[in-house]
C-alpha cells in the first residue's frame, strides 16, 4: 500500500523501495509477490529502468502465469528495448488470456510494424555492405556470419608483396584470371572462393576460381597435382608430401594448415585474414631443404 501512495505520487523511487521491502517480507502468497513484482516494474519503468522492469515482469509471470498486468508490463518492456518479436509473444500470450484486450490488441499492431520496419532496414543494410572489392560478390554480412575476417581495402603497404613472399616471381600467374573470379553464393547458400596458391621455392603460383568453402585442402591437391608439374623437377610435390601454411602479415608469423581442413576452417582462424577477396596459401615440399632456410628466423605455428 505504501508502495501504491508513492507511485501514485509519481514519486517512483520510493515506489520501488517499498515494493522490494514488501517481497524482502517473503509472506509465501505468490499472488501478492506476483503484484508487487508486477507493481516495482510498473515503477522501474516510469524511472526508464527498462531491463530491471522486465526482469520483474518476467518473475512475476513465472508466479502467476495468467497475471495479465505483469504481461502487459513485459510486452511494453521489449517495445522500450525494440525486442519487437519477443513483444509480440508476450501480446499473443496475454491475448490467448483475454483476447479483448485493448492494449495488447494495439501494442501487437505496433510491434508488428516494427518489426517489419526493422527488418526492411536490416536488409537494406546488408544491401548496402554489398561487398565493394568485386561486383557481384556476396555481402560482408555472410562473412560476418562465418566469422570470416575481410581486408576490404588494403592500405599501400599492404597491397604490395610482403617479405616474405618478395621474391616470388608471379610471371606465372595471369592477373586477368584474377580480377575476374569473384566469391559467390551457390544455389545452396556456400560460399566459393578464389583462392591462391603460392610455391615460394619454384617461383610459381596456381588460381583455383572456386574453392568451394566446405571442400577440403588435400581433395584439391590431389587434383592439382594428379601429374607432376613440369617445374617440379626433383618430383617431390606429391598430394601426400606438400605442407600448407598461411602468413599472418600484422605479427610476421606462419601457421601451418591441415590439409584435411575445409577452406571454411582455415578462413575461421582467429589469425586469418582474407586480402582483396583473394585467400592465399603458401605450399612447400615436406622436410625440404628450402623450406627450412625460408622459415630460419621466423615464428612458425605448426600442427
Amino acid at each position: 500500500n505504501e508502495g501504491n501512495e508513492y507511485f501514485k505520487e509519481k514519486d517512483y523511487g520510493r515506489a520501488v523501495a517499498a515494493y522490494s521491502e514488501g517481497l524482502r517480507r517473503r509472506c509465501g502468497d505468490a499472488g501478492l509477490d506476483a503484484v508487487l513484482l508486477t507493481n516495482r516494474a510498473a515503477a522501474h519503468f516510469h524511472l526508464g529502468n527498462y531491463r530491471s522492469a522486465l526482469n520483474d515482469a518476467i518473475q512475476a509471470k513465472k508466479l502467476k502465469p495468467t497475471h495479465l498486468k505483469a504481461i502487459i508490463r513485459g510486452a511494453l518492456c521489449h517495445m522500450e528495448l525494440k525486442n519487437f518479436s519477443e513483444a509480440l509473444a508476450w501480446c499473443e500470450e496475454g491475448l490467448q488470456i483475454d483476447s479483448k484486450e485493448k492494449k495488447l490488441v494495439e501494442m501487437r499492431a505496433k510491434a508488428d510494424k516494427l518489426k517489419v520496419n526493422i527488418e526492411a532496414a536490416w536488409l537494406l543494410q546488408c544491401l548496402s555492405l554489398w561487398d565493394p572489392w568485386r561486383e557481384g560478390a556476396p555481402s560482408r554480412f555472410l562473412c560476418g556470419e562465418r566469422n570470416i575476417k575481410l581486408l576490404v581495402e588494403p592500405s599501400a603497404e599492404e597491397e604490395e608483396v610482403s617479405d616474405g613472399l618478395a621474391e616470388i616471381s608471379l610471371d606465372g600467374f595471369h592477373p586477368d584470371s584474377a580480377t575476374g573470379a569473384k566469391v559467390h553464393l551457390d544455389a545452396d547458400g556456400n560460399l566459393n572462393w578464389p583462392v591462391l596458391f603460392l610455391y615460394p621455392e619454384h617461383e610459381q603460383t596456381d588460381f583455383t576460381v572456386a574453392f568451394h568453402e566446405n571442400s577440403r585442402f588435400i581433395d584439391h591437391l590431389m587434383v592439382m597435382f594428379a601429374e607432376l608439374p613440369p617445374w617440379d623437377l626433383e618430383k617431390k610435390y606429391l598430394p601426400n608430401n606438400l605442407e600448407l601454411y598461411f602468413e599472418d602479415e600484422e605479427r610476421e608469423e606462419m601457421y601451418e594448415v591441415n590439409p584435411e581442413h575445409t577452406l571454411l576452417q582455415v578462413l575461421q582462424h582467429e589469425r586469418y585474414f582474407v586480402k582483396a577477396g583473394t585467400p592465399t596459401v603458401l605450399v612447400f615440399a615436406k622436410r625440404s631443404p628450402f623450406s627450412k632456410k625460408y622459415f630460419s628466423g621466423k615464428k612458425v605455428h605448426r600442427l
